[in-house]
């Protein structure tokens, strides 16, 4: 199926991308203290603060295998409501990211005490778990976890997944003009996740920033919010900081 381009500009090319990273990936998504109703904002959680420093710590030690990366973990800053018609993820306000030196190496570190600790904490922390294994399928450039800033897991639900990557090409030329991004990874799950695939990628600066830079450019409405919905493709987007 093709794509259906709405406003199409020559302001917005799709992105220049490079090769897609060779890591496996181990997305760890939980519900500790998460939004409720119509506010966006997480609300403060000591018992979320303490499983944070014991995830940092159990993180630190997983990177201590040669087949691991890169342990990241995340807290929520906003979780904006979007209508998916009880499809996708539900807000989660702690997302943990591993990375594998390969996919193949996925089922030895889930298989490691490192990563069972790890597991664990958040499943006795957290009413909601949800692991996923992803593949990199498309990049722009690696995305920096080792500095603060305001990261995004933006989690795309499409019936047809070539169409909508195809589109993503697009939808992230408008980031890279209006937003200045240099870096984002593309994560396929290798299995039914609840979404298709996420995006993850990392801005300079505070919230306020980047979403002035966002929502106040009049084509986030006229051509990425028209997009989506003309090709059928619902994005959940969650921001997020370094723990």
């Amino acid at each position: 199926m093709s794509i259906t381009l709405v406003n199409r500009t020559a302001a917005y090319p799709p992105a220049e991308l490079i090769e897609p990273a060779p890591y496996g990936y181990i997305h760890l998504a939980a519900a500790v203290a998460p939004p409720t109703g119509r506010t966006p904002f997480p609300p403060r959680s000591p018992a979320r603060t303490a499983l944070l420093a014991r995830l940092k710590t159990a993180a630190r030690e997983l990177e201590a295998r040669p087949d691991v990366v890169k342990a990241t973990v995340y807290r929520a800053a906003v979780a904006p409501p979007v209508r998916t018609g009880g499809r996708g993820p539900i807000p989660h306000d702690v997302v943990v990211l591993v990375e594998t030196a390969m996919p193949e190496a996925i089922s030895d570190v889930r298989a490691s005490v490192s990563y069972e600790r790890l597991a664990r904490e958040l499943a006795q922390a957290a009413s909601d778990v949800r692991t996923t294994e992803a593949t990199c399928v498309k990049r722009i450039g690696d995305v920096d976890k080792t500095r603060p800033g305001v990261f995004l897991f933006n989690y795309f639900l499409a019936d047809d997944v070539p169409a909508a990557l195809e589109l993503w090409d697009h939808l992230a030329g408008w980031y890279v003009k209006e937003t200045g991004l240099d870096n984002s990874t593309v994560l396929r799950p290798a299995a039914d996740a609840g979404f298709a695939f996420v995006n993850h990628a990392r801005w300079d600066g505070g919230l306020t920033r980047f979403a002035a830079r966002q929502f106040g450019t009049p084509s986030f409405r006229t051509y990425l919010l028209a997009n989506l919905k003309a090709n059928g493709v619902t994005a959940v987007p969650v921001l997020y900081r370094l723990a």
